[in-house]
């Protein structure tokens, strides 16, 4: 199977020169503990540090003596009085010029933004000789007055070029003289402008050595407002975001983004965000949905980390930090109002609203596109489930009251996928004037997975593509998407890890672990369950958490080292379990790989190496846990992961398709399209072919950019874009209806003599859902219980009865308001002293309403109506709660 293994194994020995040696700073290593500390001193080979007498303190020291990496002092955040600190000193020190031999290299032409900051992506490049480093850089005009502030960010792949960086919070002021220069100091002057803009204490005389380097055109600019709608696809996992920018997005588009690629005009513009968790930064059009705490100290300037960002401080601190990390934000929607308590990596506490988290990270997309397209953007149109289409959007309107949500015509993740598709069809005339078309959409996302139906017409009128189109929600599962996938590797790697460092040694096999061959594994799900092929692999899963426990909840009344070295333990195997996931997936003809210390060299063609900086699992040996450091020599192939995983896609699979399939109905549809970066496994498609015959299905692997985001993970956001554009430029005229989705769970409540009586029954369409319990008049608390598929209680649900809320009716108003969903036999034959629960749902609200309605002497009250979310957190399964 060459070309198809991933590997993890010891690093080979290479001579030092070769190595890429690792440098900290003091604040990095002020975030880690004893045991991280130890493990870089393990890895480095800081024989000084190996000693088990170091304190903390001690082997900080230890690593700063022989791998200090020196910081720069350099003018990010604003100083009230630093502005004129700095320009008074120029006038007064500025004395001794450097003459430039033409090696110093500027841009011709500078565009800054008010309140925008400038980075290495904005590629105004500068080449410094090797007089200059990272330094403070100062724009002044010919008269000395100091116009801003900026400094230089070094390129980590070519020595000598840095590029220009400019902080948000740093003002730039317009001068009557126009005749602009740069700057540039030595490091030890850069560090004197540095402490002349932080103190307002004198600093002693001193004699600054610059280099001045006219400014050929500095164009200092206010954002300009766009009409533009900025789409963002909010994801689990994942989140995008993007735009359709024309000519005329603003009145002056920036020349120098053009011609760096960075804007394209008369295109769609994906944004793109930093990953800085890996050894050299890159930009990619996908953001993590994961929020950290860095700083909330202040209640009033709470900073956080998002995405990457968010990954590297989890990494650097080695999963074991004091910051609170939230997970899956996107399952809040249900209960956005909750408090969430913070805390940041010094240990300061705070409780929020989980509101302001989510208004962070989506005003973080948000900034980031103002950045890269030099715009303010006011329209925002943010895709959701169409399950909790209504939800979402009050959500945000909630949220994010600056911004103008759009509603009206907005799409949901399914209808904007779909899209995306129809629009290929009018560009390239492939559809059939007035003809209707069925097609099946399948989301699997990182945390969820749905089934959308949508039955859609396209005329090709005098003036415009008139759509008619129909859509609805038919099933889905809250707690099957890409993390499963993840978690089932995760399971075996642990599995793998835990043979390889018992004194056993062995290979682990998955025939041994899964028994079941590959061709009778379908048919064992549909006759025993998807549960019965995994209960030998969960077995020794339970097995190998004796040997490397991740189940840091249960550790919480332990010593807080071991607790710590669990949960290292969990999210150190997670992260490198979802990199070997993607190394897989990312592409059809995958190529071998394998965990290493450094990417290093490589003589295998067909070999990728993912580096990995600190290799260290804790083990239990006999109560007592230990390191290891050493890679273990262990091969993963990708035969062995399509048979970790088959069982479970199929059992999604058949859970959607199999009714559809057996009443003969999926002949219906012409087209069945798969969206979500977990469809981009071959399995799924297999598993589809059960069922339905492959010509049928849309499955594109193919990226924009080879080797970054997957075609079909922008599907969602493309298709909203084009919908929105076409729409915007009279293209198209859509006529779009909603209908009613299926509810895939039961609501049943028990009388007094406890039979169970059905409220709500699975598998049917949300507007015809109705039922009712009744109670004695005293009653304070009814209970309600909500049924998966498979029977069993998902939620308990408890409607609190006041008697002083209920008001007189009648049941011509109750009529008036609720219509069918109360008949009015019901209403008639309640008796004095009894109160009738109604149990109903609306079809723009993915739960269901209680509405007591009671009689006392003959007259007719209500009492409070209360909603139920079917889902309280969107998903009920959290990967990230200490249980697994």
């Amino acid at each position: 199977m060459k070309g198809y293994t991933y590997k993890l194994n010891s690093p080979k020995s290479m001579e030092r020169e070769e190595r890429n040696i690792a440098t900290y700073t003091r604040d990095e290593l002020s975030e880690m503990t004893t045991l991280q500390l130890r493990s870089i001193c393990h890895k480095e080979k800081l024989v000084e540090g190996l000693s088990g007498s170091l304190d903390r303190e001690a082997l900080m020291r230890t690593v700063l003596k022989y791998r200090n990496a020196e910081q720069s002092l350099l003018i990010t955040s604003f100083k009230h009085g630093g502005h004129e600190r700095v320009e008074a000193h120029l006038k007064r020190y500025l004395n001794t010029p450097i003459r430039d031999n033409g090696s110093l290299k500027v841009p011709a032409r500078l565009t800054l933004y008010s309140g925008l900051q400038v980075d290495s992506r904005d590629k105004y490049r500068i080449e410094v000789p090797s007089t200059f480093t990272e330094s403070n850089v100062l724009i002044v005009n010919d008269h000395q007055e100091l116009c801003g502030i900026a400094y230089l960010i070094r390129d980590a792949a070519e020595s000598g070029v840095y590029y220009l960086g400019v902080s948000k919070e740093i003002p730039f002021y317009q001068t009557g003289n126009k005749n602009y220069s740069f700057l540039f100091f030595r490091k030890q002057d850069s560090e004197y402008i540095y402490k002349s803009y932080q103190q307002d204490k004198p600093l002693p005389p001193v004699n600054l050595h610059y280099c001045r380097i006219p400014i050929a055109d500095l164009d200092i600019r206010e954002l300009e407002e766009t009409e533009v709608v900025l789409a963002i696809d909010f994801g689990t996992s994942n989140t995008t975001a993007g735009a359709f920018l024309d000519s005329s997005y603003i009145s002056t588009p920036s020349a120098h983004d053009q011609l760096n690629g960075r804007i394209g005009l008369g295109r769609i513009n994906y944004v793109s965000f930093p990953n800085m968790t890996r050894k050299t930064e890159e930009w990619i059009e996908v953001l993590p949905t994961v929020v950290s705490v860095a700083d909330c100290s202040d209640a009033s300037k709470i900073r956080y980390h998002f995405g990457y960002e968010a990954l590297k401080s989890m990494k650097k601190s080695g999963y074991t930090g004091h910051a609170t990390v939230f997970h899956g934000i996107k399952r809040w929607v249900n209960n956005y109002k909750q408090t969430e308590e913070l805390m940041d990596p010094q240990g300061n506490a705070l409780s929020v609203v989980r509101s302001d988290i989510l208004r962070a990270y989506i005003t973080h997309v948000v900034e980031m596109a103002e950045h890269q397209f030099k715009c303010r953007f006011k329209h925002l149109h943010i895709s959701s489930p169409v399950k909790l289409r209504t939800q979402f959007s009050d959500m945000f309107a909630t949220i994010l009251p600056e911004y103008d949500i759009e509603t009206e015509h907005g799409l949901d993740e399914g209808m904007a996928v779909l899209y995306n598709t129809i629009a290929d069809q009018i560009e390239k005339r492939s559809f059939m004037d007035g003809e209707s078309y069925n097609a099946l959409v399948i989301d699997c996302g990182g945390g969820t997975t749905d089934l959308s139906s949508c039955r859609f017409r396209i005329e090709d009128g005098h003036l415009s593509y008139k759509l008619d189109i129909h859509t609805a929600y038919e099933n889905g599962d809250t707690n099957y998407g890409g993390n499963n996938i993840t978690y089932r590797i995760m399971q075996f790697m642990k599995i793998v890890f835990a043979d390889y460092y018992s004194s056993r040694r062995r290979v682990t096999d998955i025939d041994h672990l899964i028994d079941i061959p590959g061709t009778d594994l379908y048919r064992h799900v549909d006759e025993y369950g998807v549960s019965s092929v995994y209960e030998g692999f969960e077995a020794a899963y339970r097995e190998a958490e004796k040997l490397i426990p991740t189940r840091f909840k249960t550790y919480e009344n332990r010593t807080r080292e071991e607790y710590l070295r669990v949960r290292s333990n969990f999210y150190f195997l997670w992260e490198i379990a979802d990199n070997m996931k993607k190394e897989f997936f990312r592409k059809t003809g995958i190529v071998r790989n394998r965990f290493d210390s450094d990417s290093g060299n490589r003589q295998e063609n067909d070999l990728k190496i993912t580096a990995v900086d600190r290799w260290c699992l804790s083990l239990t040996d006999h109560d007592v846990m230990k390191d290891v450091y050493d890679f273990p020599n262990v091969v993963f192939n990708i035969k062995e992961i399509n048979q970790l995983i088959k069982a479970d896609i199929y059992d999604i699979v058949r859970k959607f398709l199999e009714d559809y399939y057996q009443e003969g109905k999926l002949q219906d549809y012409s087209i069945i399209k798969l969206t979500g970066q977990s469809c981009t496994i071959d399995v799924f498609r297999e598993a589809l072919k059960e069922f339905v015959a492959g010509r049928s299905i849309e499955f594109r692997q193919k990226t924009e950019h080879p080797g970054q985001v997957p075609d079909l993970k922008l599907a969602c956001l493309r298709g909203a874009i084009r919908y929105l554009n076409d729409r915007k430029a009279g293209i198209i005229e859509a006529s779009i209806t909603n209908d009613a989705p299926i509810v895939p769970y039961s609501v049943v409540a028990f009388t007094h003599s406890r039979q169970e009586k059905l409220l709500i029954s699975m598998q049917e369409r949300l507007s015809h859902v109705q039922g009712s319990v009744s109670r004695p008049f005293s009653a304070v608390e009814v209970e309600f219980y909500l049924k998966g598929g498979d029977g069993e209680v998902r939620h308990k649900y408890v409607y609190t009865s006041d008697a002083s809320s209920y008001t007189p009716i009648r049941y011509e108003d109750i009529k008036e308001a609720y219509g069918t969903k109360i008949p009015q036999d019901d209403t008639d034959s309640i008796i004095n002293g009894e109160v009738k629960l109604f149990v109903f749902a609306e079809a723009n609200a993915w739960g269901f309403h209680v509405l007591p309605i009671t009689r006392r002497d003959e007259q007719l009250y209500r009492g409070t109506k209360q909603f139920f979310a079917f889902e309280n957190d969107l998903s009920e399964l959290d990967f990230f709660d200490g249980w697994k």
